[in-house]
């Protein structure tokens, strides 16, 4: 990644903080203590098995919960504060946009609320990228599971944020869309942090993987330092899953 591409960013601080962070439902541990720091201009992905802790992490960041102890911060601001949220873009998994408003509506009345600069040609190129103009005047209700993840994706970007946090962003999307949404993710000057179970795919959207199993991080490197645990020819999925169970 060229730094001098990346202007605006703080290369000295962390764009994402969690300090010794607990999260608890009910009788249930989700988060026992994580710790993470991601430099800005760096592309993490989060990988785990479920229940994992690994969206429960995403929305602690996105200011979506609230931890039962320790910190965490974007940019240096609380999660929920507007200054972050004006900085992030988010993606839950299952992400739902309005379903009683058309394509085009969803992404107006989102690009206005995030102030996005240019909006209308952000709007067509969006749009077009996703390949939605057959469906723009569609109300979101009646697309397919695929076409509104699109939506979705196109929901978190739209404003240009700084750091992007998904949670499985290529889920229900076919191979052709796939390839461009990665090209896309690839070529944004941000700070992404991925959830995926999908290694082949996390291995081309970040540079450095971050493990986390039982609510907490196991291993954390870069995708040739995670290579390097094995044998060459070893899958990488065997890596991990060989990783998380020396931890059971």
């Amino acid at each position: 990644m060229n730094i001098e591409e990346n202007q605006g960013f703080q290369f000295s601080s962390y764009c994402i903080s969690a300090d010794s962070v607990w999260k608890s439902y009910g009788q249930q541990d989700a988060l026992k203590g994580l710790t993470l720091h991601i430099p800005c201009g760096e592309r993490v992905a989060l990988i785990g098995p479920n229940g994992a802790g690994k969206s429960t992490t995403l929305k602690l960041l996105a200011g979506m919960l609230k931890p039962d102890a320790g910190s965490l911060s974007i940019k240096g601001f609380p999660p929920n504060s507007y200054d972050a949220k004006r900085l992030m873009g988010y993606l839950p998994e299952d992400a739902s946009p309005y379903l009683t408003l058309s394509v085009r509506e969803n992404l107006e009345y989102i690009g206005a609320i995030r102030n996005t600069p240019d909006l209308a040609n952000r709007i067509e190129s969006l749009i077009d990228l996703l390949e939605l103009r057959e469906y723009e005047k569609a109300r979101t209700s009646r697309l397919s599971r695929g076409n509104r993840q699109k939506l979705a994706l196109a929901l978190s970007i739209i404003h240009h944020p700084e750091i992007v946090l998904m949670d499985e962003p290529l889920n229900y999307l076919d191979i052709p869309t796939q390839e461009k949404v990665i090209s896309f993710l690839t070529g944004m000057k941000a700070t992404f942090l991925v959830s995926t179970h999908i290694m082949s795919i996390a291995e081309r959207l970040t540079d450095r993987c971050l493990i986390i199993s039982h609510g907490n991080r196991i291993w954390e490197g870069s995708m040739s330092e995670l290579r390097a645990e094995a044998a060459k020819d070893t899958p990488i999925e065997s890596i991990v899953a060989r990783l998380m169970s020396d931890v059971h």
